[in-house]
């Protein structure tokens, strides 16, 4: 079976009170394990077709000179006869080389990741369409695809990307995290109620599906930013049972300025 490994390390800078104890922003996700190692021998023939098509800007903004297989979902626009007969030619090869598209889907969303690892984003952009296009259930495609908007810091673009992955995995708590630290991004950046109240509602479900300290943690930043410091160290203090190794120490001694722990733990 395969071991799939989420490392999940986000931190956000825009607010000043925050910057100088934050790191830099990231955020990705891993994947390991012998049925992806050993599909990446069987169909690097794949990989290369893939890699040689790299430079094809078909459909193309004329504005950014950005290649449609950079952007996400291929630009969500009407296909060139061009770009459909390249698609049925690459859907055929991965028919002929895969038992099913589903697998062909997971084993281009793992290349994505791989990409992103190394920071080839736009590599990885073109990965996670392949991966959508030949399985649009897969959440993996629209999560990479967040994750490459999030570091080109085109946050809109990222929110949309994983809300749509969540619409076909609505159990998945490390996407609802990711998602909800997006959010809390774009708040810091462009503050709207309603940008942060839906991060907290991403959070909320998270922790009831599956409690853990990242997510609590993130709780606590919102209730932060409401101002709401009491209950920031709740959350904290939630965040703090589950795991130490997770917490934020630059956040907490930002927390801890605006409120001395009501429980004395942190002095």
């Amino acid at each position: 079976m395969s071991v799939r490994i989420k490392l999940i390390q986000c931190t956000l800078v825009a607010l000043p009170f925050l910057a100088a104890a934050q790191t830099k922003q990231f955020i990705t996700s891993a994947r390991s394990g012998d049925p992806v190692r050993q599909s990446k021998s069987v169909h690097e023939n794949l990989e290369e077709a893939a890699l040689a098509t790299e430079s094809t800007s078909i459909g193309g903004p004329a504005d950014t000179g950005e290649s449609v297989n950079t952007l996400p979902l291929f630009g969500e626009r009407p296909k060139t006869t061009a770009q459909i007969d390249e698609e049925i030619h690459f859907l055929n090869d991965c028919d002929r080389n895969f038992g099913t598209r589903t697998e062909a889907s997971v084993f281009f969303a793992a290349r994505g990741w791989d990409y992103i690892a190394s920071g080839q984003l736009d590599t990885a952009a073109h990965r996670f369409n392949l991966s959508w296009l030949l399985n649009d259930r897969n959440a993996d495609a629209y999560w990479g695809l967040g994750v490459v908007c999030y570091q080109k810091n085109r946050l809109p673009d990222a929110i949309r990307m994983m809300k749509k992955g969540i619409a076909v995995d609505d159990s998945n708590t490390v996407l609802m995290t990711d998602l909800a630290t997006v959010e809390i991004k774009q708040y810091q950046e462009k503050p709207n109620e309603d940008v942060l109240s839906d991060a907290e509602g991403h959070l909320e479900r998270a922790v009831s599906l599956n409690p853990n300290a990242l997510s609590f943690q993130k709780l606590s930043l919102v209730q932060y930013l409401k101002a709401d410091y009491p209950k920031a160290w709740e959350y904290f203090h939630q965040a703090h049972k589950l795991d130490l190794s997770v917490l934020d120490f630059g956040y907490l001694n930002e927390l801890m300025a605006k409120q001395p722990d009501p429980k004395g733990v942190f002095k």
